[in-house]
């Protein structure tokens, strides 16, 4: 694809006819902010309604400690109301989010739905039909394989209803959140795609959107050098197997200091979305004025880096999250080289470290009533003085499941490689930490070769496994095990990329 071509991608920001971005300007914006923590801002088809999610407030369903309900705010032909909550209909206790709307606006939320009005244990997306005047009797869709650790689905259904865009941390991410991509095929939904390393980074991809002709994405990421923490990025696809895009471009003109997220292209280059910057931390929502390019003018320009900022060292900072209910809790993080062994508390407004560029780190985060995570963290001296990192922790309950991603065998082997003990002592020290939790380990292959030779090496893989804890100081009765072969795939196995993904070991809790 010519560079012209992708300028014009990138240009190219249409997502709701003129007439219908025309109904919104700066000035109307302030309309739809409270006191409160405004995020997603998402215009129906038809232009007439408003969907935001507005978080913490005292009328959604869960009260002050609900992470989210939809509010709809509504045109009615001279003017826009505020924003009024969604009602149970289509909100319930947990962190609802509007992905979009049909052509006869039957709306999109991201996460199931059950009739008590607590969060669902499944996971996917909802629709709930449009009748007289009010969204209701949400059904919940599901798609294969969709899983994350955080209750907090962001994404977008595409102007066609053909496409979903979102962001998860799940099996097999380069880091925490990744986007990836579902489309609706003859037989529901497909599994999900990551988009891979040209848009995903090791650290957070967030809030990722579609122009009108799917050709542009637009996503948050705090893992570029920017302006702040969060960033929004354009990046335009260059085929249709949804791998392929042009190098992401810092969208300077809605950029701040702050977290800015969630944008959402209207007519005649403008665009909603959310910032934090001068907002007491929470978001607003925002208008970009058309009267300003998007992206620098020049189309050399849209696809070269921008010179890093070298500097010595990174400010990180973000929150530990609740991944059940989206709320922020206290804990410990360690950040660990050859050379540093620096550890950080983190209260219910975040944490904050000073960390030495060009050094790999071992994060390791650990909080009194959740399972221990760990992750590899690289900071190199491109990226910005600072950012902002968050992690989703699971409660310590029956039936967590746990994916130790950086334990790893040689191939063909139940030899552990060298790096898979750094996540293994985290189980260590967690279970020394929570001495009556029992758990099962779970090995599992991808589905080539003998079903049978496959339950063999990954039954080794869990004995390797266990023997690895009993021999730190795990009692032997606190630790079951099976190797499961090929037999409870996370992914399909068409291609390596998705077989990897089914090559894993896992504990559960089976008893706290």
């Amino acid at each position: 694809m010519g560079i012209k071509k992708i300028a014009s991608l990138l240009f190219g920001l249409v997502v709701v006819g003129a007439a219908e971005a025309q109904l919104i300007t700066a000035d109307k914006v302030a309309l739809f902010n409270s006191t409160f923590d405004e995020q997603n801002p998402v215009i129906s088809a038809d232009g007439n309604y408003l969907f935001i999610t507005r978080c913490n407030h005292p009328q959604n369903v869960g009260g002050l400690k609900d992470p989210g309900d939809i509010w709809i705010a509504h045109f009615n032909g001279a003017a826009w109301s505020q924003p009024v909550h969604g009602g149970l209909e289509i909100n319930d206790r947990g962190f609802n989010i509007a992905l979009g709307t049909s052509s006869d606006l039957s709306l999109y939320i991201g996460n199931h739905f059950t009739k008590t009005g607590t969060p669902s244990n499944t996971q996917g997306i909802a629709m709930a039909r449009f009748i007289n005047g009010k969204w209701v009797d949400p059904v919940n869709i599901s798609i294969p394989y969709f899983h994350s650790k955080s209750s907090n689905i962001q994404g977008q259904l595409s102007a066609d209803n053909n496409y979903l865009v979102y962001a998860a941390d799940t099996y097999g991410t380069y880091g925490v959140e990744d986007i990836y991509v579902v489309e609706k095929t003859l037989n529901g939904w497909s599994e999900p795609k990551n988009l891979g390393t040209r848009i995903n980074t090791s650290f957070q991809e967030l809030a990722p959107s579609l122009n009108k002709t799917n050709d542009t994405l637009y996503f948050s990421s705090n893992g570029r050098q920017g302006m702040g923490s969060f960033d929004v990025y354009a990046s335009a696809r260059l085929d249709d197997t949804w791998l392929n895009w042009s190098e992401p471009v810092n969208i300077q003109e809605v950029n701040t200091t702050g977290r800015d997220l969630y944008y959402k292209a209207l007519g005649n280059n403008n665009a909603l979305y959310t910032s934090t910057f001068n907002s007491d931390g929470y978001g607003d929502i925002r208008f970009y004025d058309a009267g300003k390019p998007i992206v620098r003018d020049t189309v050399q320009n849209v696809l070269l880096e921008t010179s890093p900022i070298k500097s010595n060292a990174t400010i990180v900072r973000g929150k530990l999250i609740n991944a059940k209910t989206g709320q922020s809790i206290n804990g410990r993080l360690k950040f660990t080289t050859k050379d540093v062994n620096q550890s950080t508390e983190a209260s219910l407004i975040g944490y904050q470290v000073t960390l030495g560029n060009d050094a790999s780190y071992q994060v390791t985060v650990e909080a009194a009533g959740y399972i221990s995570t760990f992750q590899n963290l690289v900071i190199d001296h491109q990226h910005p003085a600072s950012l902002e990192l968050d992690f989703n922790l699971q409660p310590i309950e029956v039936g967590a499941t746990v994916n130790l991603k950086n334990v790893l065998f040689k191939q063909s082997s139940t030899e552990l490689l060298p790096e898979s003990k750094d996540e293994l002592n985290v189980v260590v020290s967690f279970m020394k930490a929570n001495p009556s939790v029992k758990i099962e380990l779970a090995g599992h292959t991808d589905n080539r070769g003998a079903q049978q030779d496959n339950i063999k090496l990954s039954q080794a893989r869990v004995q390797r496994v266990k023997d690895y804890l009993v021999q730190n100081g795990i009692k032997a009765k606190r630790i079951q095990g099976k190797g499961y072969g090929g037999a409870k795939p996370i992914a399909g196995n068409e291609s390596e990329e998705s077989r990897k993904l089914n090559r894993r070991v896992e504990f559960t809790i089976i008893k706290n």
